[in-house]
C-alpha cells in the first residue's frame, strides 16, 4: 500500500519550546490514521504543518509522492478542533463563500451542497444563521464544508465533539463511506473508543516525540500478554480457583453471567498454549467463555505514555 501522506524527520521550535523533536509518520492511501497523544503533545503543530498554516524548521511533507506546494491545498479538507465559523453570517451563504475559496464554482458548490444538506436532513438550516445553531449543529456545517470539495485527504481535529450519540455515529458512518470511497483521513481524537471503531493505522506523539507507530492490530499483538478470561460452571469452584492460581498467574474477571460460575483471568506463560487451558477446564466443568484479552487502545497509550515518562 502507497503512502499518500509522508513526513520527514518534522522539527518545530517555538522560541525555547520544541512542538516537534524530527517526528516522521506515514499515512498509506486509503486508511484511516489516528494521529494520538496527550495535550500539548504535539500533534496539533504536525497538523498545521501537514496544512501548510505554519512550516517546520526541519524536515519536509510529501503529498502523493510531491513535496508540499500551496496548490495541495485543494487537495486537503481540513476540520480544526476550534471551529472557524462567521457566527452572524447564513449557513449557506458562508457555505458557499468557503466552497468557493477551495476552488468551486457557485454552480458546484450550489449543487454539491443541496447533496450533502439533503443527506444529513438540514435543508431548512440554510437561511439560518450560525449564532442559531446549536455546537452540534454548526459542526454539522463545519463537516460539509471540509468534505464538500472532495478532497483526497480528510483531517479532522476532534470530529464528534458536540455531538450527542446519535450524530456522532451519522458522522462516524460519513466517515467511513468518505475513506470507502477513496478519500484518506487522518484522525485526532482523544475518545479511545473512536480510535477503535474507526483507525486502521496510528502514531502516537508524546513530549514532541513519535513513540509508537503502525498497523493497529500490529500493535495490539505487540502489547497483548496472553491473558484470556474464563468462565466455568462448576460445583467446585473454591477448588478449581485454587488449582488455577498454582498453575497460573489469575485474576478477578469483570465480565457479566447470569449463572453463578468461576470467572478468572488466567495468564499463560510464553511456552503454554491457550488450547492446554481449555482441554484442562473442560475436564473441570462447563467451559461457558473463554475469549483471549487483546489490549484496548486505551490501555496501549496509558501504558506508552508511562513507558516514555
Amino acid at each position: 500500500m502507497s503512502n499518500i501522506l509522508e513526513a520527514h524527520t518534522i522539527s518545530k521550535k517555538f522560541g525555547d519550546f520544541t512542538a516537534l523533536n524530527q517526528v516522521s509518520i506515514n499515512v498509506p492511501k486509503g486508511s484511516i490514521f489516528g494521529l494520538l497523544g496527550p495535550n500539548g503533545a504535539g500533534k496539533t503543530t504536525l497538523i498545521r504543518i501537514i496544512n501548510q498554516i505554519t512550516m517546520p524548521d526541519v524536515g519536509y511533507v510529501t503529498l502523493d509522492g510531491e513535496p508540499l506546494q500551496n496548490h495541495h491545498i485543494k487537495d486537503i479538507g481540513y476540520l480544526p478542533e476550534e471551529r472557524g465559523l462567521y457566527k452572524s453570517m447564513k449557513v449557506g451563504e458562508q457555505a458557499l463563500y468557503l466552497a468557493q475559496l477551495k476552488g468551486l464554482s457557485k454552480a458546484e458548490a450550489k449543487k454539491r451542497l443541496q447533496y450533502w444538506f439533503e443527506r444529513l436532513e438540514i435543508g431548512d438550516w440554510w437561511n439560518k444563521k450560525i449564532q442559531e445553531l446549536s455546537k452540534g449543529m454548526a459542526q454539522k456545517i463545519q463537516f460539509v464544508v471540509t468534505v464538500l470539495h472532495a478532497p483526497k485527504l480528510l483531517i479532522f481535529d476532534e470530529p464528534f465533539s458536540g455531538f450527542d450519540p446519535i450524530n456522532a455515529n451519522l458522522i462516524k458512518d460519513e466517515i467511513l463511506r468518505l475513506r470507502d470511497n477513496g478519500a484518506t483521513v487522518i484522525f485526532s481524537t482523544h475518545r479511545m473508543e473512536s480510535v477503535e471503531e474507526l483507525c486502521d493505522h496510528i502514531a502516537l506523539i508524546n513530549k514532541s516525540n513519535k513513540i509508537l507507530d503502525g498497523k493497529l492490530s500490529d500493535i495490539k499483538r505487540q502489547f497483548k500478554n496472553n491473558t484470556y478470561e474464563i468462565g466455568v460452571k462448576t460445583d467446585q469452584i473454591d477448588h478449581l480457583h485454587q488449582d488455577l492460581a498454582h498453575k497460573f498467574s489469575v485474576s478477578p474477571a469483570q465480565f457479566k453471567t447470569i449463572d453463578q460460575q468461576l470467572k478468572l483471568n488466567v495468564k499463560l506463560a510464553a511456552n503454554e498454549k491457550p488450547n492446554d487451558l481449555l482441554s484442562y477446564l473442560t475436564t473441570k466443568g462447563e467451559v461457558s467463555h473463554f475469549v483471549e484479552l487483546l489490549p484496548s487502545t486505551n490501555d496501549i497509550f496509558i501504558q506508552a505514555i508511562k513507558n516514555n515518562s
